[in-house]
Order: C-alpha cells, then structure tokens, then sequence
C-alpha cells in the first residue's frame, strides 16, 4: 500500500464547511485505494462499490465532526472496515447462513423426521454460533462455511495468522461445551458438520 497522502488545510476546510467540490476532489483521490481495500474483504465487485459509497455518504455527513489535525485516509479506511464488518454481521443474522446450513444437511439426509430434528439443530447452531465474541464468528464462519484457510483468513481479517487459529481453537471449544450441554444428537451435528 502506497504511503498515506497528506492533503492541504484549505481542502480539509472547505470539505468540513460543505463545499461539493473539495468533497469530489477527496472522492476521486481515495475511492479507487477504498474499493480495493473492501475488494481484497469482499470479493465481490458491487458489494465493494457500495461500501465505497457508503464509506463516502458516512464521510460528509460526519465532516463537521473530522478532526483536521488528524489524517483522511486512515480515517476513511476506518469507516470503510467497519462498514464491512457490519456487513458479515448482518449476513451471518440472515437467512444466508440458515439456508447455506440446511442444504449441507439436507445433502446428508432426507427424511422427514431427520429433516425436522436437524432443523432444530440448525436455528441452535445459528444461535450458538452468535453467542461468540464477534471477531470469533467471523473467523469461525469463514473457516468452516466458506472453507478459507488460516492464511486467506489473515488476509482478509489483516490478522496474523497465530490470531486467526487462536480465535478458530476457542470458537470450536466454546460451541462444542455448548452442544455437549444438548442432547447428544447436538454433540453429533457438531462432530459431524463442524
């Protein structure tokens, strides 16, 4: 990544009082580094141009709050991660996750009966898995949903990957304490899709 840009007081100035203009300027200098920094997250063209934009609309309705003495760009990265990290929030309290579950399950089994108990399984599993500490969801759901390795998932998180493992190892000894406290069909699920 290139060294951070240090721009002039009187553009930071005129962005804080609202001049359109200076806000284009700042636009069209950082949007490009911005969306690749949401690419390398998302992996998803449109997905990163929203957050591009959304980073945007949070940076000029927060402008009067900017402190000038401090840098832009890291400023807008910050919106732009935290933007991000909203977005597996929100993913991982849709249906995405139970759907993505129930189609691993129902390739397993398709009785009735087993549709049903493997069900209940699944909304415990979701609600288990949201009880983590928010980092350890994240790592947790791209180890063992979209299959990343330690390394992939460094690379998105900017964790070293020592971090991601540890986060991984107290995810997976925490969800299984919670299933051994089920019934042993949980404990079951668990050993078998987790």
């Amino acid at each position: 990544m290139l060294p951070f840009r240090t721009l002039s007081n009187e553009l930071i100035q005129s962005y804080r009082e609202g001049d359109e203009a200076a806000f284009k300027e700042i636009y069209q200098l950082y949007a490009p580094r911005i969306n690749r920094f949401a690419y390398s997250f998302l992996k998803d063209k449109a997905q990163s141009e929203e957050i591009v934009q959304e980073t945007f609309i949070s940076l000029w309705e927060n402008r009067q709050k900017f402190n000038q003495d401090k840098a832009l760009e890291p400023y807008l990265f910050t919106i732009c991660k935290r933007l991000i990290l909203d977005g597996f929030r929100k993913i991982t309290s849709t249906n995405v996750l139970r759907e993505k579950l129930l189609l691993k399950i129902s390739q397993t089994h398709n009785d009735t009966e087993d549709g049903i108990i493997l069900s209940d399984l699944m909304v415990f599993a979701v609600s288990a898995i949201k009880e983590l500490p928010k980092q350890q969801q994240i790592v947790f759901r791209l180890s063992r949903f979209e299959e990343l390795s330690y390394e992939e998932i460094a690379d998105r998180l900017n964790l070293s990957k020592n971090t991601v493992k540890n986060h991984l190892v107290v995810a997976v000894k925490t969800l299984r304490a919670q299933f051994s406290n089920q019934e042993i069909i949980y404990l079951l699920f668990f050993l078998l899709f987790i």
